[in-house]
């Protein structure tokens, strides 16, 4: 069984200016809060949140527990974590608060700071076991795999060609479809 999450503006009336909504029929365990900004607010971050949702799970034992989830205000992406949540908003608010040290490059996470420091470092940890080719991160080696494999999983839906790489695919679909 699933809860709803109370006003979370307990201290106002729902009225125009804040604005509850359960969407039932889609999920039924949420409710939006749509805060409608004030006219001297200016900052964005004050003027949207997200709401809790909360799910009462079962673990294997038969024992209750609560599964929160987190959903995007924007987009309705839901999230089991705060911190993936906050993580996914750098996508609509274009936050990058990582920088290179080097070159200025700003990034939205700190991975991607992480490996964009191996150009800087000439670090490739990621060797291919096959012909000694090394890579600084572990998709490209993965990708460069299926040269040695001969696997080539994307296929087009129009000729069926099969290619190893995503990116010559979408190429071959920009030329010859």
């Amino acid at each position: 069984m699933s809860r709803r999450r109370k006003n979370p503006h307990p201290k106002r009336a729902v009225n125009a200016r804040t604005v509850l909504k359960v969407r039932e029929k889609d999920e039924p365990n949420l409710v939006l809060c749509l805060k409608i900004p004030d006219e001297e607010e200016d900052d964005l971050e004050a003027n949207h949140h997200q709401i809790q949702k909360e799910e009462t799970t079962f673990n294997k034992k038969g024992a209750k527990r609560k599964r929160t989830q987190h959903e995007c205000d924007v987009c309705g992406k839901v999230f089991d974590r705060r911190s993936l949540l906050d993580r996914h908003m750098r996508t609509h608010t274009n936050e990058r608060p990582y920088e290179c040290d080097v070159c200025e490059k700003r990034f939205t996470q700190s991975s991607s700071l992480k490996t964009h420091m191996r150009i800087h470092t000439k670090e490739k940890p990621y060797e291919c076991d096959v012909c000694d080719e090394a890579f600084r991160q572990l998709g490209h080696l993965q990708s460069h795999m299926r040269i040695h494999t001969k696997e080539k999983p994307y296929e087009c839906d129009v000729c069926e060609m099969k290619f190893r790489q995503s990116g010559t695919l979408k190429k071959h679909m920009r030329c010859c479809h």
